[in-house]
């Protein structure tokens, strides 16, 4: 039985093994799949030595950095993003590296949600690898803007220069937009620990700006929260990004693609029990 898992530091809260195992079910595809925690200091020994047997694995935080430096070779979509989520053992035993984060974030906007990017402004919330992860695939979709806002502007203004060839991006910080915009992603952590960037709330359309946190828990998060009081159109979580992103990575592996709705409702479920 082919052996898949997924690293991190800490991982026992992991969700990926849900996952798998329900695709795997669902597809009729024979694997294994776990939760294994990488020590800290030694990354990359331990992925070498599950790799030589296992045939791939998602990685999360704090080891993207790290599978982009392990990786052989690389997809376009992880180079651009500069980390990796996603390894794959290929034929010759090299390790291949793709990053699955922005095609899953696109996929539960677009399809989940039937939310349309062309043309949109997209305000982004944040300037780490959250956010590096998913713009290429955002400005795939062609938005009228996109715009970087972070605390440190200059993190923003980096960013939003490395992938200005790929459309109109701008940086900005937190205070200083309050325009209402189409579309905001919170791509910071900060609201599960019930904090919130200093957001105007005019940046908010009533009934009609749609909120994306990429986090996500049992009760709404702070981000969420301050979104619908503000009169959003729709509050949404990262539990379908998540999915989404499983979803790309199962077919990068199995060339199978699986249902994504049946899975996203039963981990609702579990999520709410």
């Amino acid at each position: 039985m082919d052996r898949y898992g997924v690293f991190g530091n800490p991982i026992a809260h992991s969700k990926s093994p849900m996952i798998h195992r329900l695709f795997a079910a669902q597809t009729g595809e024979q694997l294994s799949y776990e939760a294994l925690l990488a020590p800290l200091d030694n990354f990359a020994g331990f992925a070498r030595h599950f790799f030589a047997a296992g045939k791939g694995a998602n990685v999360t935080v704090p080891f993207k950095e790290q599978a982009f430096q392990l990786a052989d070779s690389l997809t376009a979509r992880a180079r651009r993003a500069g980390a990796v989520n996603t390894l794959k053992k290929l034929d010759d035993g090299s390790l291949l590296g793709d990053n699955t984060d922005g095609a899953g974030l696109v996929r539960d906007l677009t399809v989940n949600a039937a939310f349309d990017l062309r043309g949109k402004r997209i305000l982004l919330l944040g300037a780490g690898g959250a956010v590096r992860g998913v713009l290429e695939p955002l400005l795939a979709q062609q938005p009228a803007a996109l715009v970087i806002a972070n605390r440190t502007l200059a993190k923003a203004e980096q960013l939003a220069g490395e992938f200005a060839d790929l459309g109109p991006v701008l940086a900005c910080a937190f205070d200083r937009i309050d325009a209402p915009v189409d579309l905001i992603v919170n791509g910071t952590s900060a609201s599960l620990a019930g904090e919130l960037p200093p957001l105007a709330a005019s940046l908010i359309r009533p009934h009609h700006t749609l909120c994306y946190d990429m986090m996500y828990a049992r009760q709404p998060t702070a981000f969420n929260r301050w979104a619908a009081e503000q009169g959003a159109g729709r509050t949404l979580d990262g539990l379908g990004m998540l999915v989404e992103q499983a979803a790309e990575a199962f077919f990068l592996w199995r060339g199978v693609r699986p249902d994504s709705e049946p899975v996203l409702a039963e981990l609702r479920r579990s999520l709410a029990a």
